[in-house]
């Protein structure tokens, strides 16, 4: 105290303080709290149990017993006050109660939004009529309510609705797509797409991406549950179709017609990295590493240097590697800074990006950011798989509602950033994107292979021959000499490295930015003998499904239907190699092992853990040598399991819904499965 410090110091005093947190109780302990949370210096619990109750409790509980059982001023028992009809207790009750429903208006007014009766909402003002009259949040209410009753149904997904009216006849729509498309500049459709998904993703309520709620969307009875996610995802994969339909949709163009429309789509990608919208950036890399577009070989050597470049930097940012953290951690750096970051671009590059920013930002134009909501729903559906809904004597766990709300904090903070973008519609394109016919994905897959033979019966002079050598190993190997790549043992393919590892996808590739989440642009075409490079699913382990509006992994290969984004699967996932993977795409390469089916002693199966969801699972490489303590301890491995445990598991092949194989404990699990069915197998713990 005595001590003399110059005057440009200061002393700092911290205090460790003790918060009292409520980690499980009733339902009605749990209301209660509500009341008193802000006396127990517990600040956040209002907001987490507002965002997360509807995992367990209706509002017209939770109202009711705000209101009946202790709002009512005359007989409820609040606080340990014993003159309950003192006018001092009548006020702190009232207050706190006006406190609550404040930020429930604020912070969830959807929850009232119960057409055609809006039974909460009239309670709620016949309360404040008897309570609270001529009060603010009186006249709030009826605000609230006559504007409900007054609002018409949007349809949430009213940008990717395309009737039957808009299309005419396939040959001409097909040339005025390719030439209208053209006349588009590369920064105006990417302010467009971005446009339309900030419009969506702020519509997005909050509760609609819980695990317990978004898992129940397959049910019948569920099939316009959480509207507001579906519309989200459904733009998500008619962006991506979009893109497909552009590169394949015209037939008549030449090979370096088409090289050109994929470089414009890539350009578009790096617009939306620069305006932050990580949601069609997506859309785009997963469309281009889909197995119609992946499979034109030749197309993509006319593609230049510097855009595959580009191209191979964007798809890094959604590498699946250590649970996808470089696309978190960027978003999470990016989510309430003015500008995207492009340090980390390539030389080439840079200086585009830069100027691009710098006109940004002399205009003063700020952007928010819209994240690819997948890997938010991918993470609340491991937490609701993981953790508990009720602990020990029925209580439910609020502690799993405090880790499911961190999660809903991030959506709802990058929605707020969302304000920050400042874009005009523009009807020509949106009406055009509107209009565009989407390929199934047998046809995309039988336009991509009439492309690639049309370019195969173009025979080229030897110095177009020469020149083309030189060129992909330019690209590709680095060196101006171009030498075939060794065919490598199947135990030591490209991707998985060895036959106990593999990327968590569906489909092993060059590369290691392998997932699209489209639903009906990329299902596993008809088996072909032509193409050795075609692989059986377009995702990485979830992706997003817009038909059933999930996130679920790909079950079989022949449908688009149920499979794709949650968060989604069936389809081709492909990328084009890198200079580092050494490979080209060509004919000649071995086959590469592949999901549901056996070639060349090798396959890719699916192991998940039994009680678990079923989207939760692991793509493991198998050959004919491996028996079960090997994949066993592999499967382990995968999903963080301690490898030591192999004797308390058995390995199991789901065959139908009643029906399944139990293997030996040393059987050959490539000769003992039962190759006509889905690969999909389930690691037991033994009885």
């Amino acid at each position: 105290e005595g001590d003399q410090l110059p005057p440009e110091h200061t002393v700092r005093q911290y205090e460790t303080s003790k918060i009292r947190a409520i980690k499980a109780g009733t339902l009605e302990k749990l209301v209660e709290n509500l009341l008193t949370a802000f006396g127990d210096a517990d600040f956040s619990y209002i907001s987490i149990f507002l965002a997360t109750y509807r995992a367990f409790a209706s509002p017209r509980a939770v109202l009711e017993l705000l209101l009946d059982r202790f709002g009512n001023l005359e007989t409820s028992s609040h606080g340990g006050v014993a003159n309950l009809n003192s006018l001092e207790s009548e006020m702190v009750l009232r207050v706190e109660i006006a406190s609550v429903l404040r930020a429930w208006l604020d912070q969830c007014s959807e929850d009232f939004r119960e057409p055609p009766d809006y039974m909460c909402l009239l309670k709620l003002l016949g309360y404040l009529k008897n309570n609270m009259p001529n009060s603010d949040m009186e006249s709030r209410v009826q605000n609230l309510l006559k504007q409900f009753q007054n609002q018409e149904v949007e349809a949430v997904d009213g940008f990717c609705s395309t009737s039957s009216s808009d299309l005419v006849d396939g040959e001409e729509l097909e040339i005025s797509n390719l030439e209208e498309f053209s006349s588009f500049q590369d920064h105006v459709v990417a302010e467009q797409l971005t446009y339309m998904d900030v419009m969506l993703f702020r519509r997005v309520v909050p509760y609609h991406c819980l695990g317990s709620i978004w898992s129940q969307r397959d049910k019948k009875e569920n099939k316009n549950l959480a509207p507001t996610v579906r519309a989200t995802i459904t733009q998500f994969n008619a962006v991506t179709k979009c893109v497909i339909s552009t590169i394949l949709g015209t037939r008549e163009i030449k090979i370096q017609q088409r090289a050109k429309i994929i470089e414009k789509w890539i350009h578009i990608a790096h617009e939306c990295r620069i305006l932050k919208n990580f949601s069609s950036l997506r859309a785009i890399i997963s469309a281009l590493q889909s197995n119609s577009i992946y499979r034109l070989k030749t197309t993509w050597m006319c593609v230049s240097k510097d855009i595959l470049l580009m191209y191979e930097e964007l798809s890094e940012i959604f590498s699946d590697h250590d649970n996808y953290l470089t696309s978190r951690e960027l978003l999470m750096k990016e989510a309430t800074s003015k500008f995207a970051n492009l340090d980390s671009s390539e030389k080439e590059n840079q200086k585009k990006s830069q100027k691009r920013l710098q006109l940004q930002k002399t205009k003063g134009v700020m952007q928010g950011t819209v994240p690819y909501l997948g890997t938010f729903l991918t993470d609340l559906i491991m937490l609701d798989t993981a953790l508990q809904d009720y602990v020990e004597g029925g209580l439910i766990n609020f502690e799993k509602r405090r880790r499911e709300f961190e999660v809903i904090a991030q959506i709802k903070l990058l929605q707020s950033s969302c304000n920050s973008y400042c874009l005009i519609p523009d009807q020509k394109f949106i009406q055009w994107f509107r209009r565009q016919r989407h390929l199934t994905e047998e046809e995309s897959y039988k336009l991509s292979r009439e492309a690639e033979s049309a370019a195969d019966t173009n025979i080229l002079s030897p110095k177009s021959q020469k020149s083309m050598v030189k060129r992909i190993s330019t690209l590709f190997l680095g060196t101006d000499v171009f030498t075939p790549p060794k065919e490598q043992p199947l135990k030591s393919s490209p991707v998985g490295g060895s036959s106990g590892e593999s990327t968590d996808s569906g489909s092993v590739s060059s590369c290691e930015f392998n997932h699209s989440e489209t639903e009906d642009v990329c299902v596993t075409p008809v088996s072909s003998p032509e193409d050795p490079l075609k692989k059986s699913s377009v995702g990485s382990d979830k992706g997003y499904d817009s038909d059933k509006g999930s996130i679920s992994s790909d079950k079989g290969s022949g449908s688009s239907k149920g499979s794709i984004f949650d968060p989604g699967s069936g389809s081709d996932s492909g990328s084009i190699p890198t200079r580092d993977s050494g490979s080209v795409p060509s004919s000649g390469l071995k086959v590469l092992p592949v999901y549901n089916r056996q070639s060349g002693g090798s396959c890719i199966i699916r192991v998940s853990m039994d009680g678990l969801h079923a989207s939760v699972y692991k793509s493991i490489l198998i050959t004919n040598q491996d028996r079960i303590p090997d994949v066993t301890h592999r499967a382990l491995l995968k999903h963080n399991l301690e490898p030591d445990a192999v004797e308390d598991y058995e390995l199991v092949q789901v065959i139908s819904e009643d029906k399944e194989l139990v293997f030996p404990r040393d059987a050959n699990v490539f000769y003992g499965m039962n190759s006509h069915v889905n690969f999909d197998f389930i690691l037991r713990k033994k009885a």
